[in-house]
C-alpha cells in the first residue's frame, strides 16, 4: 500500500491530495513507536457527515508527522520545533484528515464499496508480508503488526480505506486530456539548446608571492581574526544501532546458506567467457573485404563502418549459451586470441570476429562462497533488525543510560573529543561507528546539545538510531600570532593567489565582451568548447554557479563567474530549438505529464468542492485538548 501510494501519487497535486489527506494518516504505520497515544479517549475533533476525527486518531497523525517535520526543519527531535511551529503543524494535519473524512463520506453516498477480495489481494501483494518464497507469509504479517502495535482488523480497515479512497480519485485524475498545442510549447521550452565556450582560471594556477614581512601578516592576522581560532571541542559518548553495527550479530543455518547457493549455483560456477567482437554480412565478398581491413590493425569503430548494411556487435562476457548460432558458438570458443577469423558461414550469413580476452571457468565452492552468501543475506535482514532491537535499546537507555547498553543486540559505542567538523584534536576524522548521512547527523546532534544532557535514542537516516551525550565542551578560542603564524601565512598566499585570478579573469571577460567572445582573446589558455545544454538535458560540465543565467543569455553574450577552486569566463556561442516532435516518445512523455498535472488540478478542484459541499464541525475544545497533552502548545516536550 504505502509503496504503491509513492510511486502512482507521490509527485502531484493527486499525490499532495491522496498522499497527504490519507498516507499522512497511515504513515504511523511505518514510524516506530508513533502509536503510543492508544488510550481510551473517545472525544470527537471533528465531524463529517457520518464520519468522527477522534483525539486519539488526530494524536497519532501528529506523533507520526513530526519526524518528517523534524527533518525538513534540519533538526533531529520534535522538542526542538517553536512551539508555534508545532501548533501550525497540527492544524494542518487535522485539515487533511478532515480532507480524508470528506472522501471518506463522499464514497458512502455514492455506494462506493472495496469487496474483501480486494482488500485481501491488496494485503498478499504487499512485499512487506512475504517469506523467502515470495508468498504471502501469515506468521511474518502477524509480526509486523505486533512489530507497530497493530491489530489486524484496524490494518485492514487502513487497506480499505485506502482503496476506497483510489476509486474516488483515480477516475477524476484520469478524465484529464492534454493540449498537443500545449504540450508542443512546454516542450520546445525544455529543449532550448544554447551553446557555449567556457575557460576556467584556477586559483592553485597562479603564481605564488614571495613571502611578505611580518607587518603585513600581522595586519592580515588582525583582519581576519576568525580564521585563526582554535575550534571548538567537544567529548561525547556516542551509541549506534545501524545495518552496519548488526550485521555480524546475525546468524543464519547452515542449511540455508546452502539452500541459497544451490539457488544461485550459475554465480559460483562460471564457465569459460570470452570477449568477442563479432560482424555479421549477407555477402560473402564484403565479409572478406571486412576482414582483410580489420587484419591489417583498422580500429573497431572503422570495422563497424565498413560492414554497413550487416549487423556489428561487441559481446563481453559471452558464454557458448549466449550465443544463437551453435557453428559460431564452437568457433568462437575454438578461436586463438586477438586474431580476425572468418568469413564463415552461418545460419545467419557470412561473419567476421575477433576474440578479444579469454575469461578462465571460476568455481567457487561453498566454503568460499559462504562468507558471500551469508554477506548478503545479512543486508537484507539488518534493517529488519535494527527496527525490532530499536525499541529494547531505547528501554535501556531510558533504564540506565548510555551505560546500560545490552552487548547482544549489536550497538556499538564511541567515545572521544571531537569539533563541529567531526575531527578530532589532531585534525583527523573522529572515529565514530557511522559514516554518511548518519555520520552528519551524529556529529550536528553532539554540537546542538548542552552538556551533560540526559540521552534520548534518536532516528537517524537510512534506518538507523543513535543516542548521545555530551560530557565535556571546550570553547573555541582565539590563537596568537606566533602560535598561527604559518597558517596565516598560507591564508595570505591563498587570497593573493585568488586576487590574481580575478582580475585575469575580469580582463578575460571584458575583452571578450568586446571582441565576440572568449575565444578571441583567451590566448593559450585551454578552453571548453561547444559544450551544449537545455533544461531538459543539463550538462554537468558547466558549473551550478553560472546555470543561474545562461538559459537567459544570447548568442554573443558572455558571463563571469566564481566556484570554490576558480574563476569562470563563458560566451554563449549559439542558441537553438530542435523540433520537439522530432523525438516522438520524449515528446509523449511530455504530454503525459501534462496530462497528469492537468488531472491533479481536477482533483484539487474536486476535493475543493468536497470541503464546500460538506463543511466539517469541528471541536475546538477537543482539538486544543488534544495539542495540550502531546505538548503541541508547548507545555510538554516531545
Amino acid at each position: 500500500m504505502i509503496s504503491y501510494l509513492r510511486r502512482v501519487f507521490v509527485e502531484s497535486w493527486l499525490g499532495r491530495v491522496s498522499a497527504i489527506i490519507i498516507f499522512l494518516a497511515f504513515i504511523g504505520w511505518g514510524v516506530g513507536d508513533v502509536l503510543g497515544y492508544m488510550g481510551t479517549e473517545t472525544d470527537v475533533v471533528a465531524k463529517v457527515g457520518q464520519n468522527r476525527i477522534s483525539s486519539a486518531d488526530l494524536g497519532q497523525a501528529l506523533q507520526a508527522e513530526m519526524p518528517a517535520i523534524t527533518k525538513q526543519m534540519g533538526v533531529s527531535d520534535p522538542s526542538q520545533v517553536p512551539p508555534a511551529m508545532r501548533r501550525q503543524v497540527a492544524h494542518q494535519i487535522l485539515q487533511r484528515l478532515i480532507g480524508q473524512a470528506e472522501l471518506m463520506e463522499a464514497a458512502r453516498r455514492l455506494n462506493v464499496a472495496v469487496p474483501d477480495s480486494a482488500v485481501r489481494d491488496e494485503v498478499f501483494a504487499q512485499p512487506y508480508f512475504k517469506g523467502t518464497n515470495g508468498q504471502f507469509d501469515r506468521n511474518i504479517f502477524n509480526a509486523r503488526l505486533r512489530e507497530h502495535n497493530l491489530n489486524e482488523q484496524r490494518f485492514l480497515n487502513m487497506i480499505r480505506d485506502d482503496l476506497t479512497t483510489r476509486t474516488i480519485l483515480q477516475p477524476v485524475a484520469q478524465a484529464a486530456s492534454a493540449s498537443t498545442t500545449m504540450a508542443t510549447r512546454l516542450s520546445a521550452f525544455g529543449l532550448q539548446t544554447h551553446v557555449v565556450d567556457m575557460l576556467r582560471i584556477p586559483f592553485a594556477d597562479q603564481p605564488t608571492p614571495p613571502t611578505p614581512d611580518d607587518a603585513t601578516l600581522q595586519r592580515f592576522y588582525a583582519n581576519h581574526p576568525w580564521l585563526f581560532r582554535s575550534p571548538e571541542l567537544r567529548h561525547a559518548r556516542v551509541v549506534v544501532l545501524s545495518p552496519s553495527t548488526v550485521a555480524d550479530t546475525i546468524t543464519v543455518d547452515d542449511k540455508d546458506l546452502k539452500r541459497v547457493y544451490e539457488e544461485q549455483i550459475t554465480r559460483y560456477h562460471v564457465p569459460e567467457t570470452r570477449d568477442v567482437q563479432v560482424v555479421t554480412l549477407s555477402d560473402e565478398k564484403q565479409a572478406q573485404a571486412v576482414a582483410d581491413l580489420w587484419s591489417k590493425g583498422t580500429d573497431w569503430n572503422s570495422v563497424q563502418l565498413a560492414a554497413k548494411g550487416g549487423a556489428s556487435v561487441d559481446m563481453p562476457g559471452a558464454r557458448p549459451s549466449t550465443i544463437p548460432s551453435e557453428t559460431l558458438s564452437k568457433a568462437i570458443f575454438a578461436a586463438p586470441l586477438s586474431q580476425v577469423q572468418g568469413p564463415l558461414k552461418t545460419e545467419a550469413g557470412w561473419v567476421v570476429f575477433r576474440v578479444n580476452k579469454v575469461i578462465a571457468p571460476q568455481n567457487t565452492p561453498f566454503e568460499k562462497a559462504r562468507q558471500d552468501i551469508l554477506g548478503q543475506f545479512r543486508k537484507a535482514q539488518a534493517p529488519a533488525v535494527v527496527s525490532a532491537r530499536s525499541r529494547q535499546l531505547q528501554d535501556a537507555i531510558a533504564g540506565g543510560g548510555l551505560d546500560a547498553i545490552p552487548s547482544d543486540i549489536g550497538a556499538a559505542a564511541a567515545a572521544g573529543t571531537l569539533d563541529a567538523q567531526g575531527n578530532t584534536a589532531e585534525k583527523e576524522p573522529a572515529p565514530l561507528p557511522a559514516s554518511g548521512k548518519l555520520r552528519d547527523a551524529i556529529v550536528q546532534k553532539i554540537f546542538s546539545l548542552p552538556k551533560g544532557n540526559q540521552p534520548n535514542l534518536i532516528e537517524g537516516p537510512d534506518n538507523s538510531w543513535y543516542a548521545v551525550q555530551v560530557d565535556t565542551i571546550t570553547p573555541d578560542s582565539p590563537r596568537t600570532f606566533e602560535q598561527a603564524k604559518a597558517d596565516v601565512l598560507a591564508a595570505w598566499q591563498a587570497e593573493a593567489r585568488k586576487h590574481a585570478a580575478d582580475e585575469h579573469a575580469t580582463t578575460l571577460y571584458t575583452a571578450a565582451r568586446e571582441r565576440g567572445g572568449i575565444v578571441t582573446v583567451a590566448g593559450g589558455a585551454p578552453i571548453q568548447k561547444n559544450l551544449s545544454f537545455s533544461r531538459a538535458a543539463p550538462n554537468a560540465s558547466i558549473p551550478s554557479e553560472l546555470m543561474a543565467y545562461l538559459p537567459q543569455m544570447k548568442a554573443g553574450q558572455s558571463i563571469m563567474g566564481e566556484d570554490s577552486s576558480g574563476f569562470l569566463v563563458a560566451t554563449v556561442t549559439k542558441v537553438f530549438t530542435p523540433d520537439p516532435k522530432a523525438d516522438p516518445v520524449a515528446f509523449q512523455r511530455v504530454k503525459d505529464a501534462l496530462g497528469q498535472s492537468e488531472g491533479d488540478d481536477l482533483v484539487a478542484s474536486y476535493v475543493d468542492a468536497l470541503a464546500k459541499h460538506m463543511p466539517p464541525k469541528i471541536d475546538e475544545r477537543a482539538v486544543s485538548a488534544t495539542l495540550s497533552s502531546l505538548g503541541f502548545d508547548g507545555t510538554v516536550e516531545q
